[in-house]
C-alpha cells in the first residue's frame, strides 16, 4: 500500500448516528476526533460527555443528524457504577486525590439500600465540582484542578432507579472499606459522581465512584453500539455504516407517518393539522425518510426542524 492510498480519506458516511462503546480512558473529544477521520467528515458531534475514566453508550451524529443531538441529550441514562464507601477523594473518583480513609466494617448493604432511598426520586444535587459547568467563564472542573475551591448550586435532577447490587469488603492501607456495585437510571444532568459522594456522606464514612460504564441514552442501548476498533476495520473504500436518520428519530421521538400533501408541505416549511400530539414528533414521509422534527400547537404542527427541504 502506498503513503498515498494510507492516508486517503475514508468516503464520506451518510447522515445518521453511530451507537460507540467509548473505550476507557479515552475523552469524548477524543472518540469525535477518531470518528471524523472514520467518517470521513468534519461534521461529527455527540451527545453527553463520559469521563475518560467512563466506558459505555455515546452517540455520535454524523452529517445532517447532529441537529438531533440536541434533542438526545436530554434523553434519561442508565449506567452501571461501582462505589467504594469509606474513601473521599477530591474528584470524587478514583482519578482523584485521598483526603480521608474512614472505617465502613459496620456499613451493611441493608444500611447502604436505606441510604440510597432517600437519593431516590426527585431530589436536589449538588452537581461534582470536577464537571463541565461553568463558573465565571471557566469549567469548574479546571478550576479544581488549577487548586480552587469551587462551590456549586444545587439542581433539581431526577434519579428513576438508584439500585444496590453486589457488596464486596476490601481494605485500602489496612482500613476496612467496602465496595458497592449500583445501577442507576436518571435524568440528564444528573452527576452519579455526585451520588456516590451523597451515598458515603449519608453513611457518614465517605465514597467515591471507582468504575462507571453508561448502557443506555435515551432509545440507545450497549447492545446497539460499537467499538472504534470494530468500525475501524471496515475496509477503507467502505462509507462507515450509520443508523438512518428516520431510524435514529424513531428511537428518540414519537413518530407521525405522512401522507404525501403533508410531507410536500413540510418540506417547504409550512404548517400542518396537528393531531393531539404536543411533544416533538419525528414526521416520517411516505418513502420512509425523516421529513422534519414537528411541534404541535393547537390545531396547527410546526415544523421545528426540516431535514428534506423542498
Amino acid at each position: 500500500m502506498t503513503a498515498k492510498q494510507q492516508h486517503a480519506r475514508r468516503p464520506t458516511a451518510p447522515d445518521g448516528l453511530v451507537v460507540v462503546d467509548k473505550p476507557q480512558d479515552w475523552t469524548s473529544h477524543d472518540v469525535v476526533a477518531r470518528m471524523r477521520r472514520l467518517a470521513g467528515t468534519r461534521k461529527v458531534g455527540h451527545a453527553g460527555t463520559l469521563d475518560p475514566m467512563a466506558t459505555g453508550v455515546l452517540v455520535i451524529g454524523i452529517g445532517r443528524a447532529t441537529r438531533l443531538l440536541t434533542y438526545v441529550v436530554g434523553a434519561d441514562k442508565e449506567y452501571l457504577a461501582t462505589i467504594r464507601l469509606g474513601v473521599t477523594t477530591n474528584t470524587e473518583d478514583a482519578e482523584g486525590e485521598v483526603l480521608a480513609v474512614t472505617d465502613a466494617s459496620g456499613v451493611d448493604r441493608d444500611a447502604i439500600a436505606a441510604a440510597a432511598l432517600p437519593l431516590t426520586g426527585t431530589i436536589s444535587q449538588v452537581p461534582s465540582a470536577v464537571s463541565a459547568i461553568k463558573v465565571d467563564g471557566q469549567r469548574a472542573y479546571a478550576r479544581v484542578r488549577a487548586g480552587e475551591s469551587v462551590e456549586l448550586a444545587a439542581r433539581e435532577v431526577t434519579v428513576s432507579t438508584f439500585e444496590v447490587g453486589e457488596t464486596r469488603r476490601a481494605e485500602v492501607d489496612g482500613t476496612p472499606v467496602v465496595d458497592v456495585d449500583v445501577t442507576v437510571v436518571c435524568s440528564s444532568g444528573t452527576y452519579v459522581r455526585a451520588l456516590a459522594r451523597d451515598l458515603g456522606d449519608a453513611l457518614g464514612v465517605g465514597g467515591h465512584l471507582t468504575a462507571l460504564r453508561r448502557t443506555r441514552v435515551g432509545g440507545y442501548a450497549l447492545g446497539g453500539a460499537s467499538t472504534l476498533d470494530e468500525l475501524a476495520a471496515v475496509p477503507d473504500d467502505v462509507p462507515l455504516t450509520v443508523l438512518s436518520l428516520a431510524d435514529a428519530a424513531r428511537a428518540t421521538f414519537p413518530v407521525r407517518e405522512l401522507t404525501e400533501p403533508e410531507a410536500r408541505a413540510l418540506s417547504y416549511g409550512q404548517e400542518i393539522a396537528a393531531d393531539g400530539v404536543e411533544a416533538t414528533t419525528a414526521a416520517i414521509g411516505p418513502d420512509g425518510t425523516l421529513v422534519a422534527l414537528i411541534e404541535g400547537h393547537g390545531a396547527k404542527a410546526k415544523p421545528a426542524l426540516v431535514f428534506a427541504p423542498a
